[in-house]
């Protein structure tokens, strides 16, 4: 009789784990989810942010030698 008693109580003991398991199991992958949201956000903030500095300094270094050069076109005519 104990024999079985102990018998039913580890056979309900492995089934609560095995539900414990597949709620962690289901956690883990809402977890992975809620990770891959925020990695995809975190780029497309590096990505935004390189657009609004970086591109703006690429074109500074094309118009800064521009328009120093229209500054001395008078100066050669002496204007």
């Amino acid at each position: 009789m104990s024999q079985l008693k102990s018998a039913l109580t580890v056979k309900c003991m492995e089934e609560e784990i095995l539900i414990k398991f597949e709620e962690l199991n289901k956690k883990i992958d809402a977890v992975m989810k809620s990770v891959e949201k925020t990695r995809k956000y975190f780029l497309w903030t590096l990505i935004i942010s390189v657009l609004v500095i970086i591109l703006p300094l690429i074109g500074l270094a094309f118009l800064i030698p521009y328009y120093l050069n229209t500054l001395r076109l008078p100066a050669v005519f002496g204007l």
